[in-house]
């Protein structure tokens, strides 16, 4: 029993060092990893990439008129979520700009699943320009999320982090999605390089007073 539960976690160990790697990476892990392994998992990899690329029918931001709202939004969300970013009518809105870019690269990077855009007062008759942008996701006809700006999400400094934790919130990814796992392992890695620059430029300082405290004496 002890040595399946070594075994089992050696197995996890390896797997979260694993999670989220391109084809490419796992290349570069080859004198660091065990061979099999390794092999199995690129394999896995490789099975996941051609999942993806298969139910990737999407890949662009479908733009939507009002007479299209109900077969394109309420009717398509039957066969998977769909995400509408209601828009600004205005240039000078710099949420609904960053949000419709983060779209933009979304639905490049999800193709499996369906962005849509369409100005808010196009979709509903006065809308508040206060109130965009909007998302509205769709699921088997029915609204199953609404985020009113983006306040909730960082405001202007909203990344494609929280749009991925929206794909996972409302299930339109798993957790375990590798573009998930990937831009979270950098952003935990660009996190802890910038902790660790911080450290080293306070004991940079403080050696530096040291330094000039000596030199009184």
């Amino acid at each position: 029993m002890i040595e399946e539960a070594i075994l089992e976690a050696r197995k996890l160990a390896h797997e979260n060092r694993l999670e989220g790697k391109e084809l490419d990476e796992l290349d570069e892990l080859e004198d660091e990893e065990d061979e099999e392994f390794l092999e199995l998992y690129r394999q896995k990899r490789m099975q996941e990439l051609n999942a993806l690329s298969k139910k990737a029918v999407h890949g662009t931001v479908y733009p939507i008129s009002k007479p299209e709202y109900e077969r394109e939004i309420t009717g398509a969300s039957n066969k998977g979520p769909v995400f509408l970013n209601l828009t600004s009518s205005t240039n000078t809105n710099v949420e609904s700009r960053v949000l419709s870019e983060l779209w933009r690269q979304a639905a490049q990077e999800y193709g499996e699943v369906k962005f849509c855009e369409m100005r808010a007062d196009r979709a509903i008759e006065n809308y508040p320009e206060k109130n965009c942008p909007t998302v509205l996701v769709y699921k088997n006809g029915d609204i199953i999320k609404q985020i009113v700006t983006l306040m909730t999400l960082g405001g202007v400094r909203t990344t494609m982090l929280q749009i991925d934790t929206l794909l996972v919130e409302t299930g339109a990814v798993p957790e375990s999605d590798m573009r998930v796992l990937k831009r979270r392992r950098a952003a935990e890695e660009a996190e802890e390089e910038r902790i660790m620059g911080t450290k080293n430029i306070k004991t940079s300082n403080r050696s530096r007073l040291s330094d000039d405290d000596d030199d009184w004496d």
